[in-house]
C-alpha cells in the first residue's frame, strides 16, 4: 500500500479538529484543509504519521474514534460496490476480489464457520501509525455494516496484535464487546447469522421481486418475459462485483428455479449466459466513458478476477481492446 485516498486522510484530520485540536497546530504537516483540494490520494506513510502525530495528542481511541465517522462514500470504488451487495458480509469478499485484482494483496481474509465468521485483516504493522490505521479499519467495520443492514449488528470479539491502551473506553463504545490485545492478528469476529443478514437494499429489491411472484401466482397474471430480463440484468448488475453469479443464485433472489428461469429467459429469446454477457457488456462500455475509472476497476465491477481477462473479452465482444474502445469515444 504505497498511497492512501485522501477521502481517508480527511477524515482523521476533521476528527482531530472535532475533539479540539486547532488547526495552527495542524499547519506544520506536508498536508493539510487548505491544500487537500484537487489531490486524490496521499503517501501512506504522510497518512500513518498523522496518526501517529494525532494519537500522541488526542489519547487512547482516537483511530477508534475516527472509525465510527466513516461512510461508504468515503471509501470510492470499493465502498459504491458495497451498496449493492446483498448480504452484510459480502462486503469482506468485494474486498478481498477488489484488492487482488488491482493491488494484487490480500488485506482481508475471511473464514466462515457454522456460528461466527472471522475477518482477519492482514496489514503488516511496521509502525505504529499502521496499528492505528488498523484499529480505525475495524472499527469502521461496525459502521458499515450497520448501515448496510439498518439494524444494530455488533461483534462479538475484537482483536488487535499491539498492547493494551490505557484508556479502553473508546473501544466498548464502538465495538459492543471485549477487545483483546497482545493476539496473533487483527480481526473482528460476527454470528455468521448477523454476517448472512440481507442487507437494506436487498430487502427492498427482492421483497419486490417475491411479491411480483405471489401476485404471478395467486391472480393468474404472467409478469412478462421482457420484466424479467429487466429485474434480472439489475440483479446481475449489483452482484458481479462478488463475481458471476449462478443461475440458481439469481433465481432464488426472483423466487424461482433455475429451471423455470431459463425457460422465461428463452421466452425472450435469450440464455442466461448471453445476458452475463450482456450486462457485462453493458457496464463496461459505461464505465468505460468515465476517464477516471481504470481499467482495473471497471474489470472489477464487471465480476472478472484478472484485468487480462476482462481485456481479452471486451476485445472479444467488440473487436476493439478496452483502450482503443476509449479512444474512439
Amino acid at each position: 500500500m504505497k498511497y492512501i485516498s485522501i477521502n481517508l486522510y480527511r477524515k482523521v484530520f476533521e476528527q482531530a479538529i472535532s475533539e479540539g485540536m486547532a488547526r495552527q497546530d495542524l499547519e506544520d504537516l506536508p498536508f493539510t484543509l487548505d491544500t487537500m483540494n484537487g489531490i486524490q490520494a496521499v503517501p501512506a506513510d504522510s497518512f500513518f504519521s498523522l496518526h501517529e502525530h494525532l494519537d500522541n495528542n488526542l489519547g487512547p481511541g482516537f483511530a477508534v474514534r475516527v472509525g465510527q465517522q466513516m461512510l461508504l462514500e468515503d471509501y470510492g470504488v470499493l465502498g459504491l460496490s458495497w451498496k449493492t451487495c446483498s448480504k452484510a458480509g459480502e462486503i469482506f469478499e468485494r474486498s478481498e476480489r477488489y484488492f487482488k485484482l488491482l493491488s494484487n494483496t490480500y488485506v482481508f481474509r475471511v473464514e466462515k464457520e457454522e456460528d461466527a465468521s472471522t475477518v482477519f485483516l492482514l496489514r503488516d504493522t511496521y509502525r505504529r501509525g499502521v496499528e492505528l490505521s488498523n484499529e480505525a479499519t475495524l472499527s469502521a467495520t461496525v459502521v458499515v455494516l450497520k448501515a448496510m443492514t439498518e439494524k444494530s449488528i455488533f461483534p462479538i470479539k475484537v482483536t488487535f496484535k499491539h498492547g493494551t491502551p490505557s484508556d479502553l473506553s473508546s473501544y466498548y463504545e464502538a465495538f459492543g464487546c471485549t477487545a483483546l490485545f497482545k493476539q496473533s492478528h487483527y480481526s473482528i469476529t460476527y454470528k455468521t447469522a448477523d454476517f448472512e443478514t440481507r442487507t437494506a437494499k436487498a430487502d427492498i429489491s427482492i421483497n419486490r421481486f417475491l411479491l411480483e411472484r405471489v401476485e404471478e401466482e395467486t391472480m393468474g397474471v404472467k409478469i412478462s418475459s421482457d420484466k424479467i430480463v429487466h429485474d434480472l440484468q439489475q440483479l446481475i448488475k449489483d452482484a458481479l462485483p462478488s463475481g458471476i453469479p449462478s443461475i440458481t443464485q439469481m433465481g432464488s433472489h426472483l423466487s424461482m428455479s433455475a429451471r423455470t428461469l431459463t425457460r422465461r429467459l428463452s421466452e425472450n429469446g435469450l440464455t442466461y449466459r448471453e445476458l452475463i454477457k450482456e450486462t457485462q457488456l453493458d457496464i463496461s462500455k459505461e464505465l468505460l466513458k468515465d476517464s477516471g475509472r481504470s481499467i482495473g476497476e471497471i474489470a472489477f465491477h464487471t465480476g472478472f478476477s484478472e484485468q487480462s481477462a476482462f481485456n481479452r473479452a471486451f476485445k472479444r465482444w467488440t473487436g476493439q481492446s478496452p483502450t482503443e474502445f476509449n479512444k474512439s469515444l
